[in-house]
Order: structure tokens, then sequence, then C-alpha cells
């Protein structure tokens, strides 16, 4: 529905001068001429719609957001431009595009009022400089008292003063009014509101509405007749097509695009990649797109409106699901402390800065200073897919319109003349045409001109336009929209790349709409995990936080109701191109190896557009005299005339807009219209905020506002809880769960806003400096949060205080003390309403209860967050070696010594210290730990151990890691091995005591206890092991590399590799020992290589050359180590080696072949049985493909 508005000032305020002062609150040091007042809604039509009531407050705080302004004769008064959106709480926008002009005041009343105001101004001032005087020799006004004038101030405002000569008198020169001298003009607007962004058409309209008015001739009719042809005779155009019709001074063409094209965007992108830069617009775009808080700045509201809807146009198929004001007016400036993700628009006044701006927390904040062609994006903000192939990509389409990829526009030489477009012209080429001179192009061109030329009556047009002025308009025109279809091409070929095959991941599990609705929020309706493993690795850190995002959830609900309903209009485009692309095969095989590929349908995409715009398929029915009444409207040269109100009530005879064209709204209106209110608030939980509340400044609606960021951001809180648990169970240390983990600690960040100051960068860490400055002398042992905070404090690597903050999250998350720590902080009441405002979340006490429940259930999984996630940092490591029999250490081991190993490094050699069983140690972040080496020298037969196990404790972290042994360490006992390689097990935090106790994660394999004859296993058994350790070792590099656990104890562990190869070949062994004392594989290899070397030399052998002399050379490498690693380790080294290079599979029929075999063997031995050494040999062989690297623990001193 259009509706047009008069934005006026509202004469009652003049009529009480005391009462306007206490309204304003402004200082005397502010000449009133340069003051904002009060603005109101004077008229507006019609008067109400059913489809769309008329929101008056709204409208009128955003047609004038800084309020009303007077000018006198020597200050600038150029019309302005700027337009706006009301998002209402179906989810769709209005768009309102605002002329505001300066018109003269008649009114004596209000003339008299400024000079009163005036002089009451020049007393104040007088008299506050004289007392300045007597008490200090400055005779300028106070720095404060210029800082509010020239911050009231805007450009124009700025620039004549600058023109003018500034007396002593500053106050009383500068923007000084009298009757008598100056003439009065007051601001106003008019405002076109639109259900669809026809930006370039409502600005023609206004623009020409307005210069009727200041014309010196009257138009053709009254001004009532072109209101009421828009508002109630020209319907919006239909999908595909273009439409003509008429403004004052001449014809205006809109066009709306077909149905598998973009959506309509009006907004022209060029400025905004103009203002911005590619680099930084993608930088923005990437901020959107995680939904990030993002706060726009600017000079001019239209640069606001530019960025924002330009941005928004880009996220196709996708659609921004929070706070969108792009311009939010003073009175509303209270939302800058939302808790949750907002893209909001505020104006720059003239010198101020970002510092001057009271923004309570920035953790999550991409600030854009568009006048300064700046974006400061939030931290570790992760890099758009293939970003810079992108951005070169835009850069040509930049080129190809004449703008240099960083906004200026290309410099070409000037013409030496610019052609003159005359009446003699036009007949020239109309003569050619009739000779057949032209050919097609030419004609469209003459068409165009002929067209121009009788709107501009021959040579000009009203206003002084020129024919050649008006054609250069129409050029540019049709330019900037060709590059926005363009430049919106190039990114919708970018995500139809990234998402072409985002169907396959759809989950459907719910057989009908109201089961799915009950279960919507429990549920997941898109397997992430799976079209992750099938990304390229340099998109994961952008995808898998991109798939937390609402408007990605929004968009996988709205597929998955459509099985039920009709599919959302944009989705529905998305789809279509999807359909073509693969109708094509332009989708790529393999995913992960994607390749950049530049979008082919630049060309093609806007010859339609061009088609529209150069040649209309409908006009709409013209202007025309209305039933008036007699002396209305009479025109009056610079005056916007009263308008009748009756004739433009309602439409005469005439189809009205809203009967013609009816807007589409978003999927939760069409298909959940059936539903009730509670059906409705479970297809889109995120809605919790009233859209129309949000441009009410009233105490009720602002409380009503507060109480739905509060709801959404438990919420929130609760969803980011559910995602990491899962996540956390799913995809154990991978890009999802750490993603995933860092949009958890932005939401922890927003629970601390609404500060009364501001904070820097993080509200979470400001909390908790406070908290530790005020209660710190009260610290118990019992009281952790200073003992971590201090070590994060200490933490080296330049960390920010959004770092630092994340830091603390990270550890005490990992600690399973989160909830613990936030509920001891915000015990402390006095601090929290000493540090917030009252409509902070921190002060709903409820809530906050509920809130520290949910990061309770945290504890359930065991987390490494911090560890992986901060691997520069020096931890404190303490060791203790626990041996099987209670005696001296020292009695038994000769100079032991540890080397501690994990996913990031190890520790190198720790010599423990003499009499002690444990050593105490600093060394840069290990990660998880993996493996343990311990050893002593070789001191003779007294020095022996039997070891239980190690353990091995992160003083930081509190992480205990047990390395079972269950072995001798020293000569002549056991293998007489004196060092030993442990695989290690994480156990709870609790340290040593319990260390055998279990937490949430299952254990991981631990090293192998000591071989030997301890039964008779089944054969079957034996088979199954092995068969079961290979497949281990497939799935483990099935999985994404993020997510793959620990290759080592997948072969050295308990269940490992190793341990299942030496029972195939302990089963069936021949003992002679008594006792049955233990036997040892390695026996055995060295006695077959020793014969092969034998047969070898005796021309005997009958094996392949090439492979014994393969087993060898490995074998004779192994015991030439200079490492004492006893038989079981040269056992567990030969078979790691042979799984690297691919060799096993080949050793293992040489060593069934051997004579050897059937002495050492009985005849049911397995590595007899020619058929299971042949399905082990074919087992082994799958492990081929995947590359397997060895850690440095298990091959160091063996160069292979």
């Amino acid at each position: 529905m259009l509706t047009l508005s008069l934005s006026l000032p509202s004469l009652s305020l003049f009529q009480h001068l005391s009462s306007l002062i206490s309204f304003l609150g402004e200082s005397f040091e502010q000449s009133p001429i340069r003051r904002s007042f009060k603005s109101k809604v004077l008229s507006h039509y019609p008067e109400s719609t059913d489809r769309s009531p008329f929101n008056r407050d709204a409208v009128n705080m955003l047609c004038m957001p800084r309020g009303l302004s007077f000018r006198s004769q020597a200050d600038s008064r150029e019309p302005r431009f700027h337009s706006f959106t009301v998002a209402r709480d179906d989810g769709t926008h209005s768009y309102g595009f605002v002329h505001m002009y300066y018109e003269e005041v008649t009114s004596a009343q209000i003339t008299a009022a400024m000079q009163t105001l005036h002089q009451m101004h020049h007393v104040e001032h007088h008299s506050t400089s004289s007392s300045s005087r007597s008490t200090s020799s400055a005779s300028s006004p106070s720095t404060s008292s210029m800082d509010s004038l020239v911050s009231s101030l805007d450009e124009s405002d700025a620039a004549s003063l600058a023109e003018r000569p500034l007396s002593a008198c500053l106050g009383c020169t500068a923007g000084s009014f009298q009757p008598a001298r100056d003439t009065l003009y007051v601001s106003k607007a008019l405002c076109l509101l639109t259900p669809l962004p026809f930006l370039l058409a409502a600005r023609h309209f206004l623009s020409q509405l307005h210069q009727a008015v200041t014309s010196h001739a009257a138009p053709p009719l009254p001004l009532e007749s072109y209101i009421h042809n828009i508002l109630y005779e020209v319907p919006a155009p239909p999908p595909g097509r273009s439409l003509r019709f008429h403004g004052v001074q001449g014809p205006i063409v809109c066009q709306q695009p077909g149905p598998g094209e973009l959506p309509l965007g009006d907004y022209p992108l060029g400025e905004a990649f103009s203002l911005l830069g590619v680099e930084n617009l993608v930088r923005l775009l990437t901020s959107v797109l995680l939904e990030t808080q993002v706060l726009l700045y600017s000079q001019d509201y239209q640069r606001l409106m530019t960025v924002a809807e330009g941005i928004t146009t880009l996220l196709f198929p996708f659609q921004w699901q929070h706070v969108y004001l792009p311009i939010l007016p003073t009175p509303l400036h209270h939302l800058l402390d939302a808790p949750v993700p907002f893209l909001m628009g505020i104006q720059r006044r003239d010198g101020a800065q970002r510092t001057t701006l009271d923004l309570s927390h920035e953790a999550n904040l991409c600030f854009v200073d568009i006048d300064n062609h700046r974006v400061d994006p939030p931290e570790d903000l992760p890099l758009f897919p293939d970003q810079l192939e992108l951005i070169q990509e835009l850069n040509e389409v930049l080129l190809r319109f004449g703008l240099q990829p960083y906004g200026t526009a290309t410099t070409k030489p000037a013409p030496a003349a610019p052609p003159c477009f005359s009446s003699l012209v036009l007949e020239d080429l109309m003569e050619d045409r009739r000779n057949g001179n032209l050919g097609g192009e030419e004609l469209a061109v003459l068409d165009r001109l002929q067209a121009l030329a009788r709107r501009c009556g021959g040579g000009g047009m009203a206003g002084g336009k020129t024919l050649e002025r008006a054609f250069e308009e129409e050029e540019e025109e049709l330019k900037a929209a060709k590059m926005n279809v363009q430049l919106r091409e190039v990114f919708a070929g970018r995500f139809t790349s990234m998402f072409g095959r985002y169907e396959e991941f759809v989950i459907h599990t719910a057989p009908d709409l109201e089961s799915w609705l009950g279960n919507r929020e429990g549920t997941s309706n898109f397997d992430k995990g799976s079209f992750l493993s099938a990304q390229p690795a340099t998109h994961l850190h952008f995808l898998s936080r991109f798939l937390e995002t609402a408007m990605f959830s929004s968009f996988v609900d709205s597929k998955v109701l459509s099985r039920w309903a009709d599919r959302e209009p944009l989705q529905r485009v998305f789809d279509g191109r999807l359909e073509r692309e693969r109708l094509y095969n332009t989708f790529e095989d393999d995913p992960g190896n994607r390749h950049y590929r530049k979008c082919t349908v630049l060309l093609e995409s806007v010859q339609a557009m061009e088609r529209r715009l150069l040649k209309a398929d409908h006009t709409a029915i013209h202007p025309h005299l209305l039933d008036m009444r007699i002396g209305q409207g009479r025109h009056q040269q610079g005056c916007f005339p009263r308008l009748q109100a009756d004739v433009l009530a309602q439409g005469h005879h005439t189809n009205k807009w809203s009967s013609r064209y009816t807007p589409k709204r978003p999927l939760t209106t069409e298909t959940t219209s059936g539903l009730d209110n509670d059906q409705r608030e479970k297809y889109s939980p995120g809605r919790s905020l009233c859209q129309s509340k949000l441009l009410d400044p009233s105490p009720s609606a602002v409380t009503q506002t507060q109480r739905g960021f509060v709801e959404g951001l438990l919420r929130e809180c609760r969803v980011k809880v559910r995602d990491l648990l899962k996540a956390s169970e799913c995809f154990p240390g991978s890009r999802v769960c750490e993603d995933i983990m860092m949009t958890f600690c932005d939401v922890l960040d927003l629970f601390g806003c609404s500060l009364f100051f501001g904070t820097g960068r993080s509200a979470l860490w400001s909390h908790l400096l406070h908290y530790q400055a005020k209660e710190e002398k009260m610290e118990s042992s019992s009281n952790n949060v200073f003992y971590h905070l201090r070590f994060v404090q200490t933490m080296s690597g330049g960390l920010s205080e959004v770092g630092r903050a994340r830091a603390w999250i990270h550890l005490a998350l990992e600690k399973k003390l989160l909830s613990q720590h936030l509920k001891l902080m915000l015990a402390n009441h006095d601090l929290i309403r000493q540090l917030y405002k009252p409509c902070a979340f921190l002060l709903c006490e409820e809530e906050r209860e509920q809130f520290l429940f949910h990061l309770l259930s945290l504890n359930t999984v065991d987390y490494l967050c911090f560890t992986r996630t901060f691997t520069s940092i020096s931890i404190p490591y303490r060791v203790v070696i626990t041996p099987m029999k209670k005696l001296s250490i020292a009695m038994t081991m000769s100079n032991p010594w540890v080397c501690v190993s994990g996913e990031l490094g190890d520790s190198g050699v720790r010599q423990i210290p003499k009499n002690t069983q444990e050593i105490f140690f600093q060394c840069q972040n290990l990660g998880r730990l993996s493996t343990l080496q311990l050893g002593q020298e070789n001191s003779g037969l007294l020095a022996k151990c039997l070891v239980d196990c190690v353990i091995v404790h992160n003083e930081i972290t509190g992480h205990t890691y047990r390395f079972p042994c269950g072995r001798w360490l020293g000569k002549g006992v056991g293998d007489g091995s004196l060092e030993r390689v442990l695989i290690g097990q994480l156990v709870s935090p609790g340290g040593e005591e319990d260390s055998g106790r279990w937490t949430g994660t299952p254990p991981e394999q631990c090293s192998p206890p000591q071989s030997g004859f301890t039964g008779k296993l089944s054969s079957v058994q034996v088979q199954e092991d092995t068969r079961e350790a290979v497949n281990n070792l497939v799935k483990h590099f099935h999985k994404a590399e993020q997510e793959r656990g620990n290759l080592t104890a997948l072969l050295c562990g308990e269940e490992g590799l190793v341990r299942s190869l030496e029972q195939f070949l302990l089963h069936g062994f021949k003992s002679s020992r008594l006792f049955q004392r233990s036997v040892f594989i390695w026996d055995f290899v060295e006695k077959v290589v020793v014969s092969m070397e034998t047969a070898d030399q005796m021309g005997d052998l009958r094996e392949s050359t090439e492979l014994c002399d393969s087993l060898c050379h490995y074998a004779n490498a192994i015991n030439a180590s200079p490492r004492n690693i006893g038989k079981e380790g040269k056992f567990q080294l030969l078979v790691c080696l042979g799984v690297r290079d691919r060799l096993l599979p080949k050793w293992l029929p040489l060593l069934a072949e051997c004579h050897l075999t059937a002495v050492q063997y009985e005849k049911s031995a397995l590595v007899r049985d020619r058929a299971a050494v042949h399905t082990l040999s074919r087992v082994l062989h799958t492990l081929h493909e995947f590359p397997i690297a060895l850690e440095t623990a298990l091959v160091k001193g063996v160069d292979l």
C-alpha cells in the first residue's frame, strides 16, 4: 500500500516557550537556530489501511531522525533525500523514501518565538562570558560549550559557518537571527511509503513533486491529481515486466524481476563498493553472514541505507533474521545495548569519533565507518571461501563499469566538446533512418532520444535540465542497474557453488507438519558433519560457523516445510538455479577439491532487465483532474499547499494498489496462517521480538523489547549449549566443535551487555576485572576464579580483551568450573547493580538462574578447548612414576628420565631427580598427550624396577593422563628393555587417587600388557581381534582430520594392530621353557632372519630375494639402534615400520613359509594355515591407501 506523509513542525510547541526550552534540555551556548526541535507528522494519505497500519511515531522519527531544524537565508538549504525501512511483526518490510527541503516560515508566531529564544540566548551567553572573564583570562567559550555547538551542526552547517566571520561573541554572531534582517526557513519532508524498494522511481516522483512547488509556473494539474494517481491508479509492475507512470514533470519507469531472476534490488551496489572498497565489503558481508553485531556509521543517512540494503541483497538466498534498523533515531540509541545480533546505523556528528559512542560491549561487533572507508570486524573473523578469487572477480566487474577496485572512478580523457542533442540532430538521425543507414542498436538509441525529446519538449526539461543531461542520467541509471545485477550474480554464484548439494544433507524425519512443529527445536534438520566433510579444508572455518546461524537454520527449515506448503520465494529461485546447474552438469564430482569457477551468466543476466528499462511493458493511467472544491490547491511558489484530504482518502472507481498487488510475505505467514499462536511460535522460535515495538520509544514498549532480548538471549544460550554437547560427542576436537565454542564465547560475552560505561571490547573481561578488584582481598584457597584469572593475565601472545575473555571461558570449561565460577561472580549483587543498567540480563534473577543451570550441563563432557586453542603458552606439568612394588625408586633405577609427547610436540628428555619418584617441569603446551618414553641408564643388573604406570598431571587445566606399563625396566629381567614407549589415556581431572575412574568420554587404548603365554587363545577370537584392529585404522583415516584420534594408540595400544599381530603369531607357538615363562615373537623373527641370510649365502633361498632382503634389512637396523627398547619394543617397531612402508602384508607369507615355522609352531597354529595368512595379508593390504605417519617417539634412533 502506498502512503504519502508530510512531516512538519508542531505549532503547539511554540505556544509555551518555557516548555520548549525544558524539552530541548540544551545549553544556551548553542544558538537556537542550530538546535533540533521535535517534529510531527501533519498528514498522511490514505488515513488508514487494513493491510498496512500506519506507524506514525516510527515514520516521524525516520523522516527526521535528528528532529526539526531551522535555517536562515545565509545557510545552505539544498534538498536532501534519504530512505528508510520499517519491519513488521510478520517479517516483511515497508520502505520509506524521504525528500527533505526547507520552506520559508510564514507564521508570525513561530518567527516571534525564534526571536525570543535568540534574545534569551544572547543574555545568557553574555552573562556566562562575563562570569568566565571574571575568573579566567580566557575570553572564548568553554571547551564543553564549543563541543556542544560543533556537535549540533551537520556538514552544511559547518560550511555555512566557515563562510561567515566570527566575532568575539560566537554564540550571538554565528547562527544569529533578526526578523527585520533575516528570513526564517523550516525543514519539511515528503515521504512515500511502498511495500517494495522502488528507490529510483520514488526519488524521481518526490523530486518532481517538490520542483513543481518551487517552480515559477504552476503544474498542469493540482498536486492532488499526481498524488492520487500514484496512490490509487499506479499498480506494481507484474513480475518480469516494467511500468511507466507519470510524475509532475515527466514519465517514470519502474520494473520487477522475473520469476527466475534475483529479487528486486534498487539500491546502488556500485556506490557501496565505492564507499568501502571491495575487500572491506567482502569482510562486512562475512560478518553479516556470521550474524555478528554490525554498526554502520556515517554523516549521510542515505549512505547508511545504501550499505545496509546493498549488503542484505547480497545474502541471497538467505535472509537476515535479527534486528534491522539501518537508521537508528536518537531516541532509540538504547537499542545499541541489545544483546542480540543486529544490523543498525547511526549518524555521525561533525568531528565525532568512534570513541565518543557509548557502546557497552564490542566483543562481537563489526564497526563500519563508511565516511572513512573502514571496516573493523570482530576478532578471529574467518575468511570468506575463496576470498582472494572472489575479490578479483568483483574487481573485474567494477572495472568493466568504470570503477577502480578501490572505489574511485576510472579517469578518462575529457572529450573536446560534448555533443549537443538538438532537434536538428534528431532530424538528421531520422533522415538516416528513412534511408536505412541505421542498424538495430542505433535504432534503439534513436527511439530513446525521441522519447527524451518528447519528455523535454524539444531542447530542455522543466527545471532547466537539457536533453543531453537527461540522456546522461538515464544512461547512468541503466549502468548502475546493470552493475547491480552483475555484482549480485557473482555472489549468488558463490552460494550456488558452496551449497549446490545442500538438499542431499537435509534430514526429513517428521511424518507430518504437526509433529515437526512439536519437535523442531530439539531435532536437527541438517547433517552438518557430513556436509562439512565434503567441503574443502580451507572453507571449513567459515562454513562450520555459518551452519550455526539463524539465517541458515531458517533456510533449512523452509526447505523442510516445503513438503507441506509452497516454497518460500527466495528458496524457489535458488532451487531453480540449482536445477539448471545440475541440468548442465556444472557441479564437480569431488566437492572437497572444488576449484573456483567464475560466474558465467553475467552478460545474459542483465539482458531482460535492460530490455524492461529501455522499453516499458505497461503504462499506468495518466494523472487527471479530480472532483475538487473550487479555489483549493492554488499554486504559491516555494510553499507546499494544504491538500484536500477528502479526494486523497480513497480511490474513485479505480483499482487500488492493494488490489492489484499482494506483496509476497515470508514463509512464516504464508504457510502457518492456519496455525494457532503456539504453533506459530514453534515454527519461528527466534522471533521473540516484536518488530513494531522496536521503533516505539515509549517506556512500556522499551520494557517489552528488553524482555524480548532477555528471552532471546536465554534461548540462544540453550541452543548453543545443546549444539556444543552434540558436537563434542559427534565431532570431538573438530573444526565444528571449535567454531561452536567460539560462538558460545560470544554469547557469554553478550550476557554482560548493558553496562553503565564503555568497557572496551569485552564486557565479560571488564566484569572479571571489577570482580577481581573488589573481592581479591577476600580470596580463599578454594576460590579458583582468581587463580585462573591471574594465569590468563600472564599469558603471552598479545591477547586482546576479547582473547583473554575467551581464554578464561575455555580454561574454566575445560576444568568443568564455568558454571561454578559464574555463579560465584554473580552472587555479588552489589557489584552487578553498580555495573549494569536496570535493563541488563544479569539483573533478571530467574533468567540468570536458568542461564547457570544450562551451563551446568556442560560438565557432562570432557573438553580440551583451552589445550587445543592456546597452543603457544607455557604449561607446568608434573610426572609421577608408580612402581609395582613399594620400593624406593632410587634403589632400583639408575638416572631415570622421561619424555612426554602430545599433539603439539614433546617435552624433550627430562631427568628425574635422585631419591624421588616425580618431576615437575614447564614447557610449551604439548596439547593432548599421547605417548611417554620412560628409560634409565645401563648400570648393571641391579638397576631394575617393575613399573606399574606413570601419571602426568597438567597443573593448569587439571587433566590427568595415565600411562600403564606393567613391565620390568632393567637389564636381565623381562625382555631386557631399558626404555619403554607407553600409550596414555585421559582420566578424570581429579588427580591420581581416582585415575581409574572414567569420565563421560570413553577411554583411549593404552599400552598392551606384557606379552607371553597367557593361555591358549581361540583362533576365531585372534582373527576377529586382528580384523577389528585393522578396521579401527581404516575408520580413523575416513574421519575428517580434525576428528581423528591418536594413531599411535590404534597401532600400539591394548587393542591395537601390534598387539593383535602378536597374538596371531603367538597362537600355536611351541615353548620348551620351564613354567611357561614369557616368550617373545622377536626371538622367532631373529631366527628367521638368520636362516634367510644363511640360505642366501648358500644359494638355497627359494623365496623372493627382494622381500627377504627388506625383512633382514629392517630387522638388522632395529637391532643396531642405540636405543635399548627390548624385544617387545623391537617387534612393535618392526610392525609399525612395515605398515608405514607397505611391507607388512608381504612379510607375513615369508614368516609362514620359512622352514623354522614348522619347527616352532604346532600344526593348528594360524601361521601355518595358508588361508588364514592369505586372509590376513589381504586385510592388511587395505591400509596401503592411507598415509601412516609415525610419532618420533616410536622411530627415534632408526634411520629407515
